[in-house]
Order: structure tokens, then sequence, then C-alpha cells
């Protein structure tokens, strides 16, 4: 498989835009080789971190800052307060606020919840949102419309959603985000596209999406980047990160 080529790093442009990288990563609450995991977050140099299945029980701050920590970031928002979304980020960011949302319960099934924030990078202002839906099919639906409703109401131009959509591309969910944002892998692939399983990769279910303003330089799961191995790719989670990088315009 040939190398794709470099992402463009981590940049504030003369005009106030800025070049940052997202990375959205289901963790498996840190269940597996946690060195291998700090190790593939690291090397992708991220901005943000759109963590699901964050650790959610005994200590789990402690846990997770631990990892935040290994990868040189720090906890924006999210945890078990989100019911397992979280974002980290490293401290380019101006932080202007964060919020955990838990969205209603269906008897039976396990709770879900949003992380948000919005940030800033120079001149450029951004929502964000770390999300893990349903994998039951009507829930994971309603949760879709929900995830957009919560972007239109962050008072923001510019914002990206990231995470487990437990869906293929052609799902119904899939299709309802991808009709109102861009489907980072879609506009501009980079890298692979599939990102379950680590050991037989063979579909896509984890995505990025960034709202029609941004501009998406690449996006894709960084197999080839210096210093992602398929051995640690593997050790780390069930799951294949995902990560891209975006151009944001400064906000008027």
């Amino acid at each position: 498989m040939p190398t794709p080529p470099l992402l463009p790093d981590s940049a504030t442009e003369p005009d106030g835009s800025a070049v940052i990288r997202v990375l959205s990563y289901n963790i498996r609450s840190m269940r597996d080789d946690t060195a291998a995991l700090a190790r593939v977050i690291s090397a992708c140099a991220p901005d943000l971190v759109l963590v699901q299945e964050a650790p959610r029980f005994f200590r789990w701050r402690k846990k997770l800052a631990r990892l935040a920590g290994a990868a040189n970031l720090v906890i924006l928002s999210g945890g078990a307060t989100a019911a397992g979304p979280a974002i980290l980020c490293t401290l380019r960011a101006t932080v202007e606020r964060t919020e955990d949302v838990l969205l209603p319960l269906t008897p039976g099934l396990h709770r879900r919840g949003f992380s948000t924030a919005v940030v800033r990078y120079g001149g450029a202002r951004l929502g964000v949102l770390s999300c893990h839906l349903s994998l039951q099919k009507d829930e994971r639906y309603e949760q879709g419309g929900m995830l957009l409703d919560r972007l239109a109401a962050m008072g923001v131009e510019h914002a990206v959603a990231g995470g487990d959509l437990n869906e293929r591309p052609g799902g119904r969910t899939f299709r309802r985000m991808a009709a109102d944002l861009q489907d980072c892998w879609a506009t501009a692939p980079w890298g692979t596209e599939y990102t379950s399983t680590p050991i037989d990769p063979h579909q896509r279910i984890d995505a990025i999406f960034a709202t029609k303003g941004i501009e998406v330089i690449g996006c894709g799961v960084p197999l080839g980047r210096p210093g992602v191995t398929q051995t640690d790719l593997r050790a780390a989670t069930d799951h294949l990160p995902v990560l891209a990088a975006l151009r944001v315009p400064a906000t008027a």
C-alpha cells in the first residue's frame, strides 16, 4: 500500500483562518493497550480528539487525564458526564465554552450523549461535537437529527462533528447527516477508508463531518503516517481512528 502524502501541520494563517487537525477515535474505555493508544494519538498530532467510549466508571477522570497527558493533550469536555463521548485538545485552543448533553434514554438501551465545545484558533471560531450513536436504527436516526439540531443551536458559523455512528455511509442516519454536512472522507479522501475492525478493516462506521464553509484538506484512517504502526493500531482498541485536516475560515 503506498504511503499517503502528509497532511499539513496545524497553522494560523495571516488572514486569521486556521488549519486544524481533528482525530475521531473509539477507545473502548481504555480496556486495551493504553500505551499503544497514546502513541497512535500522539503520532497524529491532533489539535482536537473526538473520543468515544471514554472511561465512565471508577476514577474515570483520572484514567482519561492519564491518556490525555501521555498524548500531550488536556481534557476539554465529556467522559462519564456525556455517557462516553469526550473531547481532548492541545493548549493551542482558546476555549469559549463546553457542554455535555445527555440524550433521551430508551428503556433497555444504552444511555447516549454528546460532548460539545466552542473553541477559537486565531480568528477562527469552531463548534465541536463528539458522538457515539445508538446500535438501534430508529433511535440512531433520531439521534442524528438531534446532532444536527445541536450544531445549529451552538451559535457558530463553522462546526465539526465526529464519532462512531454504528452505521455505514449507505444507512439513512449517515445519509441524513451527510445531506446537511460535509462527510470529510467523501469530500477529500486521504489515507484509508475503513475503520472497523483493526484486524479486518471492511466497513466505515466512524466519520468526521464539517459544516460547508470549512475546507476539507484531507480525511481518512492515518495508516502509513509516520509513527502510526499496524501493531499499535491493532493493540490500541477495536476501531481505527479517523484523522482530518481542515481549514476553518476566520469568523467575521
